[in-house]
């Protein structure tokens, strides 16, 4: 999941609390499709976009898709997330791009999705490259 630092940082979704936040705002089909699949106990990678480029964190879906309250014409869904922690080390998008086992992510091949999957084996290169 990304989120520009000056919109909403991992920071902010760790003061969040407990009871998270709703992941709303998201306008792109593919990735509202992605929210859809989500299944509450998932964790996501935090990605700070546009400023920064890096892997910050990991949430964890605890509300499954719902109507997003900011999309007048009800197509879209939000999820509901909540801070889980922090990376030790932020891992860059450079640092992700140099990885061949992870080369097929959509973070590279579809570098404007905000929200898209990730296969088991990458979660757990990238939660190394991490040292969580």
């Amino acid at each position: 999941m990304k989120s520009e630092p000056d919109v909403w940082s991992i920071d902010q979704q760790k003061k969040a609390g407990k009871k998270g936040v709703q992941w709303d705002g998201v306008r792109n089909y593919q990735a509202a499709n992605n929210l859809k699949k989500m299944k509450k106990g998932d964790l996501c990678f935090f990605y700070h976009s546009n400023i920064g480029k890096e892997v910050v964190g990991i949430v964890k879906v605890i509300k499954t898709a719902f109507i997003d309250k900011t999309d007048a014409s009800g197509r879209f869904v939000a999820v509901q997330v909540r801070f889980e922690k922090k990376l030790n080390k932020p891992i860059s998008l450079e640092k992700i791009k140099k990885n061949k086992k992870i080369s097929h992510l959509p973070l590279i091949k579809q570098s404007r999705l905000s929200v898209m999957p990730i296969d088991y084996k990458s979660w757990k290169i990238i939660y190394n490259m991490g040292k969580v």
